[in-house]
């Protein structure tokens, strides 16, 4: 390769780039998720549009897996633990029974109804069973649904991808047939525990090692994370054979709870490599898709199995895995519908493929259609159902966001914090706010003024805050502050205990 056609390869993918952040503009405009429109520009640029061929389906498989790691670090750095905790048991019940039963009802339906032999049966059932995390952190992240429904929605997704891969990789080699499913069954225990595991030891190194080496530049904290996400999740598939995807997970979630240095610029920076991953994922999986070979009983196959896998075998999992939790009714039929598929079904078909799997074309050509007829379903009904159901969270717009940047050399921290509108920290003075002994507020940001304020000066919504507190302090003034924000200047000093992202 020479300079000339590097230079063109770059144009192209900023053009491409760039023409996708604009559709993040019109995909919320019209109401569809944007991956979508990632997928359709894939395929315009295809063989079936500008004629560009890819058909490395191994490749694909392999940058699909890459992406998705830098997606799920994205997702457990924003996901708030103490959402997560109380709802983990039912995040793992329907990432593993949940998805057995799935998987069952759709081999059935494959099976006994459309005749298909039980390899392919089985093989629809694994790949289009597991959610899809791109999917639910960008859709619900902009449908403010109650807490504990958006923790198991998001648990779920971050852990289902390893039972699947598993049993598609096993189902696509023949392996499944010579260890039997005794076997299968502890082998996916055994990778999910010890990935679990292994994300929790590399989330707590990783913790103890930012919070104690000062790195010269902000810039630095992001891809650090983003290197620790990746150690996990490769340690764990090639040294001890378990779940990268749990535990890159995990580890992110454990980062994610813990007051590091410039953690809302650190998110940004992940959430923006998220979205590159995103883009370059859905494009790379629109441009191995081949319309042309698409055919009308494909996409009739399409609709049966994805009525099978989203109302019949998804509403069986969730009815029987989250009964047992208490689960209402309501709550069981939101997270029901917004099991969303994604790029990971579409990823998962890449194995057959890869595998050279008889029929696995037309796996992956049903695939691509359900994904998008699906999303294109599911994805703009869910502010409504959410309406609909009552399951939207009330105290959502209360929320603060934090900042911690270090101050070394005084064994301090400055807190900048944002009110947004709702937040109940509008209206508090600043005495009001009780922060512990030692603990200052600096200065105030209003608008395009900024002055030092005084015990009884008022804050308003849209001020930003400096806050300067001693390192041991911290924590206390984090939790003061998210206390003060949603039950206003009557908190107590924990107010609202077990709602606060410790």
């Amino acid at each position: 390769m020479d300079v000339t056609e590097l230079d063109r390869i770059l144009l192209a993918g900023a053009a491409v780039l760039l023409v996708a952040i604009v559709a993040v503009r019109l995909s919320g405009r019209l109401g569809l998720p944007s991956l979508l429109i990632y997928l359709g520009m894939g395929v315009a640029l295809g063989e079936s549009g500008l004629g560009i061929q890819f058909e490395d389906a191994q490749l694909a498989h392999a940058l699909g897996f890459a992406a998705l790691v830098i997606i799920l670090t994205e997702g457990g750095l924003t996901t708030r633990w103490n959402e997560v905790r109380p709802v983990m048991p039912l995040g793992v019940v329907l990432a593993t029974v949940g998805v057995a039963i799935s998987v069952s009802v759709v081999a059935c339906v494959a099976h006994f109804l459309l005749g298909m032999d039980w390899q392919l049966a089985v093989l629809l059932g694994a790949v289009t069973s597991p959610t899809d995390a791109a999917a639910v952190f960008s859709v619900l992240r902009r449908v403010p649904i109650r807490p504990r429904l958006r923790g198991a929605l998001e648990a779920e997704s971050g852990l289902n991808d390893a039972p699947t891969v598993l049993l598609v990789t096993l189902v696509s080699t023949g392996g499944i047939g010579d260890k039997g499913l005794w076997h299968f069954t502890g082998l996916v225990a055994y990778e999910l525990v010890v990935g679990a595991v292994v994300g929790l030891l590399v989330g707590v190194l990783a913790v103890m090692l930012l919070r104690r080496v000062a790195l010269s530049s902000a810039g630095l904290y992001p891809l650090a994370i983003v290197s620790l996400a990746f150690i996990s999740y490769a340690g764990g598939t090639v040294l001890l054979h378990v779940s990268g995807f749990a535990a890159v997970y995990v580890t992110s979630l454990v980062i994610g709870r813990a007051e590091l240095p410039h953690r809302i610029a650190t998110r940004s920076f992940v959430d923006g490599f998220a979205w590159l991953a995103q883009i370059g994922l859905f494009v790379m999986l629109g441009l191995l898709a081949s319309p042309s070979r698409i055919r009308l009983t494909d996409v009739l196959l399409a609709l049966v199995i994805g009525i099978a896998v989203t109302v019949v075998g998804r509403f069986a999992a969730v009815t029987v895995s989250a009964t047992p939790f208490r689960i209402p009714w309501k709550e069981q039929t939101f997270i029901a519908w917004a099991g969303l598929r994604g790029a990971v079904p579409i990823v998962l078909a890449t194995i057959p493929l890869a595998e050279k799997v008889p029929q696995a074309d037309r796996i992956f050509d049903v695939v691509f259609v359900l994904v998008v007829l699906f999303t294109l379903l599911q994805g703009p009904s869910l502010p409504w159902l959410a309406k609909r159901l009552k399951v939207l969270d009330d105290n959502a717009a209360h929320e603060v966001d934090i900042d911690v940047a270090p101050l070394e050399s005084l064994g301090a921290d400055m807190l900048q914090v944002q009110i947004p509108s709702e937040s109940r920290l509008a209206g508090v003075e600043i005495g009001e706010l009780r922060l512990p002994a030692g603990v200052s507020v600096s200065l105030v940001i209003r608008g395009q003024q900024a002055f030092v304020p005084e015990r009884r000066t008022v804050l308003r919504a849209g001020d930003a805050v400096l806050v300067v507190a001693p390192s041991p302090l911290r924590e206390q003034t984090v939790r003061r502050l998210r206390a003060v924000s949603r039950a206003g200047r009557l908190a107590g000093w924990f107010g609202e205990r077990g709602r606060e992202q410790l």
